[in-house]
């Protein structure tokens, strides 16, 4: 279970229409709404501060959330939709969704990489490329994972860690449905460019062979 969702404080929004969610952008606020569950639609007001630094921090709409409304329980919701000012791209309306404990969704999940000390390839100093440090998973919202773990134990330079090859939590399954990579171990920068070195090198004398036999 993650550890830990985050609040997401608004307050109830008092009228509805064009004319509230004017004021309430006129105090600094933006306007949204909740829905779905049980529970009636329930309009909403967030601090545009706060939901603006959200947005810039990315995965707005994939993070699941325990919004907090004076008088109103707790719930967990995700959001659906931000909609944004034509000119200045700034949030003028935000969509909420109401999530049970049975709802399936979308959500980025990191990844944790165990035992690198037990890794052959890292120890002859090859170099662990992380290409995706988290994973989008379908999760129950019940049952959100705080994380993937990838064990490294025993694996060399030039291997590579696919989704395939990585027990997922109970429940959850990758939105991807192709196999694609998380990690791999490359080769030390020396290495590498050692065997650059060696390739070109043996391409120099295959050409210098071939002219040789051309002008013969």
């Amino acid at each position: 279970m993650a550890g830990e969702i985050p609040d997401l404080n608004a307050l109830e929004r008092t009228g509805t229409g064009k004319g509230a969610a004017r004021q309430a952008r006129r105090a600094g606020m933006v306007p949204g709404i909740v829905f779905g569950g049980d529970n009636d639609p329930l309009p909403i007001q967030l601090p545009f501060n706060e939901l603006f630094k959200r947005l810039k921090a990315g995965r707005f709409k994939s993070t699941l959330f325990n919004l907090k409304v004076d008088g109103h329980d707790d719930v967990r919701v995700i959001c659906r939709d931000v909609q944004r000012d034509v000119v200045k791209d700034l949030p003028t309306h935000v969509d909420f969704m109401r999530l049970r404990r049975t709802s399936k969704v979308n959500l980025f999940i990191p990844v944790e990489f165990l035992n690198e000390q037990d890794a052959p390839g890292i120890k002859k100093g090859g170099v662990l490329t992380v290409v995706r440090p988290e994973v989008e998973l379908i999760v129950t919202a019940a049952d959100i994972p705080e994380k993937i773990t990838v064990d490294l134990t025993g694996l060399n330079v030039g291997d590579t860690i696919t989704i395939s090859s990585v027990e997922l939590p109970a429940g959850t399954k990758p939105t991807i449905d192709r196999d694609f990579v998380i990690a791999n171990i490359q080769a030390p920068s020396g290495l590498r460019s050692a065997g650059e070195d060696e390739e070109e090198a043996t391409e120099e004398v295959v050409e210098e062979a071939a002219a040789e036999g051309d002008a013969e």
